[in-house]
């Protein structure tokens, strides 16, 4: 039987909505579900994570790092999606009333070659993957979604400490949570520390129009993982040892690639995963994520790793909880 998308709906105040991060990143509250039993406990700063892991976990981050997605170019608001040297894919709103310019479509000194029907509008440029994130840096602004409405002082608390590769348009937000000492804290602790990559863009935010989620197309995104990277989280599974993803982008990078090759191994390309309820998990055996929005695939796939149930469960703990929800928000940890 097909499961309707409302299926994964839940009532939130709008108030909870967390409007800017809390100082220092890890004071987020933190809130721990046993996927297994439904048991939830509560953590009052997420810093108490290290007491959650294990000395021989495997932490998995997305080292993806934000750009300034958001341009203004002739009274258009431009948003893109992905960067390719020579092209661009943006959201354009207004994108109907661009008008013909010598038989093409100009938008600033970018071409609009086609529109798909989802809206997505690919633009050419003259310049290069690198020259054009160098335009976003001096032209653009932080990105930050729609049900953010207060403006944010530091652009760099929308961005992860360890990111390093840029071409995300949306933060990996499970990773927004820590610091450089809670990561050294959990090296001394002997948790072996991994990094892939995982470039957000449309696929992960993209809200889900179906009446099914089985009736519901991902956006293919950006991934990347080296051989000696997905070696060493091998011996870890083989040694019995946790490996838990920080975030569901990553847990995208790690099951997605073995879905493709039935092994974990090197890959650099796209992969449109939709992990639903009924997945086989092969990883990850826990999930550091924060509070995803109704309906939406991270719900999702939060739910095929701890069960509908449990997690709606939590959700509604979290209401009475009052925790701070979605990308500025508090923490969950499903074990």
């Amino acid at each position: 039987m097909p499961t309707p998308v409302t299926d994964f709906s839940y009532d939130l105040p709008e108030e909870f909505i967390a409007q800017v991060p809390v100082e220092p990143r890890d004071a987020s509250r933190l809130l721990v579900l046993d996927r297994h039993s439904g048991e939830i406990t509560h953590r009052p700063r997420f810093s108490e994570i290290i007491d959650e892991l294990n000395a021989d976990d495997v932490l998995v981050f997305n080292v993806s790092k934000v750009f300034n997605a958001r341009l203004q170019l002739d009274g258009f608001e431009v948003f893109i999606l992905k960067v390719r040297d020579g092209e661009i894919d943006a959201l354009v709103k207004g994108s109907k009333k661009l008008k013909m310019e010598d038989g093409k479509r100009k938008i600033g000194d970018f071409e609009m070659t086609s529109k798909t029907d989802d809206g997505v509008v690919t633009l050419k440029t003259r310049r290069s993957a690198l020259e054009m994130f160098e335009f976003c840096e001096k032209h653009g602004s932080v990105p930050t979604p729609p049900y953010v409405t207060t403006k944010l002082t530091d652009p760099e608390r929308y961005q992860t400490v360890y990111a390093k590769s840029i071409g995300s348009v949306a933060a990996p937000t499970a990773g927004l949570h820590f610091t450089p000492e809670l990561i050294e804290r959990a090296r001394l602790k002997g948790i072996q520390i991994e990094e892939v990559t995982l470039h957000v863009g449309l696929g992960t935010f993209r809200p889900v129009l179906a009446d099914h989620i089985e009736e519901h197309v991902m956006h293919a995104e950006f991934v990347e993982i080296n051989e000696p990277t997905a070696s060493r989280i091998r011996t870890a599974k083989i040694e019995g040892r946790r490996v838990i993803a920080v975030g569901t982008t990553t847990v995208r990078v790690l099951e997605g690639v073995v879905a493709l090759f039935s092994d974990l191994r090197e890959f650099s390309g796209e992969i449109n995963m939709f992990i639903m309820p009924g997945f086989r998990f092969q990883i990850i055996s826990g999930l550091i994520t924060n509070f995803h929005l109704p309906k939406s695939t991270l719900l999702m796939l939060v739910s095929a790793f701890a069960g509908r149930e449990h997690v709606l469960s939590a959700y509604q703990r979290a209401v009475e909880e009052k925790y701070r929800f979605f990308s500025f928000g508090d923490a969950m940890f499903i074990r």
